[in-house]
Parts: structure tokens; sequence; C-alpha cells
């Protein structure tokens, strides 16, 4: 390879500025004519408080729709087009240098898991690797901070076989620490403290994780060929999902998520996200700069900082790391929970590390996209409840018109009646346009998987009816999310913290026992809000039928989005079908096949030692970098 080719592939990102300029300009564009609509429409006669309050509400709403709308549109072009969103280019094409060499750790962090998914998960990610050189090693490491004793003993024996099965194959290693301190990112901080030294990156698995070996050695390449490059994160894709619930999520996942991925890694460039998982880190850069404090206060807006890989992700940004994401790479997998209840769980823990995120926007040095991924973190949940909070402002304004009989005469000297102005004729068309940037990535998704692989979705008959059944499903759910993220945030914000416990990922079919006592406040509140508005005003009723409709549904939605059956059913006609169930990857058909690990007699310790100390970071005025780390300006393009 010529050094003018080198030099081509870490070339900083082309039209940095340029890309994020116009993005905040369409968004922008988008906000404020939805504004300036909605003023209009509310305007005639005079604003009420009530109507200030909505249109203050509306435009948090509609902003947040703005940025997802254009996203998915620019990620379409960028997908039809096939062009990388980063280059531009036509293709990703990383090839280090002839005399680089790397070692490499799948690290994998585990707390009171299901130890044998864990290692089976291990072994077919481990399997899938090409054979060993000498200018490239991997190793894998399992770091354990699990408190339940069987838990632990358990640990001790799959990892003992485990090791036995992998000798040939790839150095497995074993840690268990005693401490759960800073959970998930103080497990991976003492891994680097000890052991980092021995390697240039690791690549972070959760314990559900699946890689292909080919998408591992194109990130090593990539991080190899870019020394600049800090971090590298590549778009999981749901796999092995039973349940209608998990399904529905894996067939949205499989469609919209490298189109949508593809737009943000467009602006954002290389000041991408993290994930905390499937991802690559250069273990140096991460060790000197992203040592997380503990943020002042009690939890659960202080103490440790829980969505770790946001914060992460900023710190390597604002140190002069490229953190860019990879869209292209297929080969990425992960699974997740099976039914709602599972998932509201898992996005309850996430709530309270977002709303975290908002004590860091004003954080010293960081880059201005970083604190964008604060706050659109922070919004992912406060959305649902400011959409609640309009609904019901909504609702109030709409009872007090239909209870308060109207005035046409204000003053006793009056001598004419003030009749009403209709309102000018544009609800419809602000209601059709939200409408539509709602649906449109959905409708540009699947336009690009009819386009493109419509086979692997089992044909565009099918493709076009596994849509059509993933968006009504999403419809029916979304006011009981929007019910359970609105509950999560108020909680959060009433000072209730939660524990960080392992998730659950088995699918199971609930029963209407669970079903009916997780939903049961939010179908009572719905029954009196349809009841109430269908009594004192039947237009605006109908509007909300897609609220209470969901809400009224929502045990017997819970209790059948769970069922296996269904799902496995539904598998068998063809429809919710993904591209790793019509041609499973090799990595996927491993874990499937696996069989029971067998007891072997000693466990092999971790190799020895290198300490290496991680300096906590600061987000005040007084930070610094590491001497002869500063690559540029972390605030800068």
């Amino acid at each position: 390879m010529s050094a003018a080719e080198s030099r081509a592939m870490v070339a900083p990102v082309p039209f940095r500025r340029t890309r994020r300029l116009i993005f905040a300009l369409l968004v922008a564009a988008t906000t404020i004519l939805g504004l300036w609509t909605m003023f209009r429409i509310l305007h005639v006669g005079g604003l009420t408080p009530l109507e200030l309050s909505v249109m203050a509400l509306f435009t948090v709403t509609f902003g947040w729709i703005a940025v997802a709308f254009w996203s998915g549109l620019i990620g379409f072009a960028l997908s039809i087009m096939r062009r990388d969103p980063l280059s531009l280019a036509r293709a990703c094409d990383s090839r280090p240098p002839e005399s680089a060499h790397s070692v490499t750790a799948l690290v994998m962090p585990i707390h009171n898991e299901d130890v044998e998914r864990v290692a089976a998960g291990l072994e077919a990610t481990c399997r899938d690797l090409p054979p060993q050189t000498a200018a490239r090693r991997i190793e894998a490491f399992v770091l354990s901070d699990s408190t339940d004793a069987d838990s632990i003993d358990r640990e001790h024996e799959v990892m003992a076989a485990l090791q036995q099965r992998l000798a040939d194959h790839c150095r497995l290693h074993y840690r268990h620490r005693d401490s759960n301190a800073g959970r998930k990112a103080g497990n991976l901080g003492d891994f680097c403290e000890r052991w980092g030294a021995h390697y240039d990156f690791m690549l972070v698995l959760d314990a559900d994780s699946l890689m292909s070996g080919d998408t591992i050695h194109q990130m090593i390449a990539q991080m190899e060929a870019n020394p600049n490059l800090g971090l590298l994160q590549t778009v999981p894709i749901p796999v092995r999902q039973d349940s209608l619930f998990g399904r529905a999520n894996q067939f949205a996942a499989a469609v919209y998520s490298p189109m949508l991925a593809s737009g943000l890694s467009f602006w954002q460039s290389d000041a991408a996200n993290y994930f905390g998982h499937n991802a690559i880190l250069r273990v140096a850069a991460f060790t000197a700069h992203c040592g997380l404090p503990e943020l002042p206060g009690r939890p659960p807006l202080g103490g440790d900082i829980l969505s770790h890989d946001f914060v992460e992700a900023a710190l390597l940004r604002r140190a002069g790391w490229e953190v860019r994401m990879r869209t292209d790479l297929g080969g990425s997998f992960e699974e997740m929970p099976s039914h709602i209840l599972d998932y509201a769980k898992r996005d309850r823990r996430w709530v309270q590390g977002n709303l975290q995120h908002l004590r860091l926007l004003g954080g010293s040095g960081l880059h201005m996209v970083s604190r964008v991924h604060f706050l659109c973190g922070a919004l992912a949940y406060l959305s649902s409840l400011v959409w609640l909070a309009i609904l019901v402002v909504s609702t109030a304004d709409a009872l007090l018109h239909a209870l308060i009989d109207p005035n046409f005469f204000t003053s006793d000297a009056q001598l004419f009646p003030d009749w009403p102005i209709s309102p000018p004729n544009l609800i419809m068309p602000l209601l059709g346009g939200t409408l539509a940037m709602l649906l449109m990535p959905k409708v540009l998704g699947v336009a690009l998987a009819w386009r493109q692989s419509a086979a692997a979705f089992g044909g565009r008959a099918r493709l076009l009816a596994s849509a059509l059944l993933e968006a009504l499903f999403a419809i029916l759910i979304a006011p009981l999310m929007m019910v359970f993220h609105s509950r999560f945030v108020i909680e959060v914000l009433c000072g209730r913290t939660v524990a960080w416990n392992a998730q659950s990922r088995e699918g199971r079919a609930l029963p209407w026992r669970d079903a009916v006592r997780y939903t049961w406040p939010g179908t009572l509140v719905g029954a009196i809000w349809a009841g109430v508005t269908w009594w004192y005003t039947p237009g605006f009723f109908w509007w909300l039928t897609p609220v209470w409709l969901g809400l009224l549904l929502a045990a017997p939605l819970v209790r059948f989005s769970s069922s296996l059956t269904i799902g496995r059913r539904l598998r068998r006609r063809g429809l919710l079908l993904v591209p790793s169930e019509t041609s499973t990857p090799a990595v996927v058909s491993r874990l499937a096949d696996q069989v029971p690990l067998e007891d072997a007699a000693k466990l092999t310790p971790p190799p020895a030692e290198y300490r290496r100390a991680m300096p906590l970071q600061s987000f005040a005025g007084d930070w610094a970098l590491a001497p002869g780390d500063k690559k540029e300006s972390a605030t800068g393009p």
C-alpha cells in the first residue's frame, strides 16, 4: 500500500462543519414551520395559558420528530446510492499498514448472568474467528463481578470447561472481582488497569452479544489503519427472537436501523456515539481518558454514572480521538428482552442513566455533538412525558371549551357581539405533516429493503405485510410505552432509584396475572379518559382513539405479544422474517447448535498483571489531557 493510500484512509471526514450546519438548519427550519403553523391555529381570539403550554410542549416534540425524520431521509439517500456516510465514497476499505501488529482482547463483562448462555455465545464468536497470525492476535476475557455465590461457583466450572474447549483456537481468561464498584464501567476499568497494557484494542461484548469473525477482523483492520481512531461502533441487530414482541422489534431493527444509523453517522461524523457493546476501543486512549468520577449528590441523579457509554464516547472525543460508527458491517448481533415488561424494566434503568446526562451538558471541553448526544439520550424518554403532557393539556383545553358557555359580549357598553373567528384551515395539514414525518423513516426503510434485499425478508409481498403488521403493533403499544416512560421519568425526578441487575433475555409467555398487574392503572386511566371526552366533547374523543384504544388493550397486548406460539406461527407463514433467519450467519448457527460443556478439572488463571493507572476525569473547568495526548481541539469541527 502506498503512502498516499495510507494517508487517504486516515484523512479527516470531509465537510464536517458543513454537514452539521446543513442538518441543524433543516431541523430548525422544520421545527419553526411546525411551531408557526400551531401558533396560527391557536392564536385566533388570543392565546390562553393552556394553549401556550401546548405550543411549548409541541415545539420539543416536533423538534425531536424532525431530527429522526431528517436522519432517516439522509440515511435513505446514502443507502440507495450505496455511499459510505463518512467518506461519501462507494466503499469503506480499511487496509492496515503492512507493518501493523496488534493484540486484541474480546472482553465480556458479566453480572449474575446465565453463564451457560454466556459461554455458548462467546464460544460461537471465538470459533468464527479466522486463524491467529503473528501480526494479529486475539484473546478473550470474561470479566465477572457477580454477587450471587451459586452463580460464581458455576462460572468457575463453565469457564474452566470453555477454556479447555477453546484451547486450540483462542486463549480464554476469566476473572472474578469481589467488588461491584462502578458497575460495568468499573468492571472494564479494573481490566484496563490490571491487564490493559497487554492489549492494543479491546472489543466490548455484552453477555448476549454475537459477532462474526470477519466483522471483528474488519474492525481491527480499521483501528490499525487509523491511529487517530479511539472507538469504532457497529450497529448490532437483534437475533433469535421467538415471541411476537421480540420478532416485531427484530424485524424493525433489521429493516430500519442500518438506514437510520447511516443518517446519524453522516452528521455525527467523527464524534459518533457508543452503545456500550459490539464496539472496539483503543485501550491506551480509553485508559487515559475514560475514568469516570461519581456525580455529586445522591442517586438517582448523583453517584455512579450509569449510562457510561455516552460519557466515555464524549471523553474520548474531548481528548481529540475520533469516535466513528460503521453502518455497513453485518455480523454484529445481540439478543433482547422477549416481552414488553422486561423491555420496560430495561428502559427504566436507561431512563435513570440518561437523565444523569443532563447534568453533564455543560461539561468543560466537550464536543458540541457529544452534548447533543446527552440531550437526545434524555429526550428519548422525556419526550414520552412531553407527549403525555400535550394530550392532558389539550384534553383540559377541549373540556373547558365544551363546559364554559361562550360569551360574545365582553363589555357592558358593547353594542355588537364578538363573534368567534374560525381558525385557519391548517389543522389537517399539520396533523398530516406530523404523521408523515413520523412514518416516513419506516416507509423509506421498507422501500430500501424492497429494492435491495427483499428476498432476505421472505420476498416483497411478505416484506410489505410484515411492515404493516409491525407498524400496527408499534402504534398499539405506543400509548403503553408512553405511560411507562412517563412514570419512570417522574420517579427519577422524585428521587427514586433502581438496581441494575442482570436482565432477562429468555423467551417466555407471560401469565395474565402479570399482564394485568402492570397495566391496570393505565387501562383505568384510558377508560376514564375515553369516557369523559366521549361525554363532553365527542369530536375530541375520536382524535384520541389511538391513545385510549392502546391503553384499553394494554393487558391483552402484553399477554399475547409475549406468546412464543404466535411468534413461531408467524415465522412459519413467512411474516416478520429477517435476514438472520432466511440466510442464517455461521456464528448464529454455531450458537443454535452448541452442545453442552463438560466439566473441566481446573480453571487457568489470567495472565500476569501489568498495572497502569486509569485517572478519574473531571467535567469542571480544570480538566486536562495527559502529556502528549492532545491531538486537536476537542470542541473543534
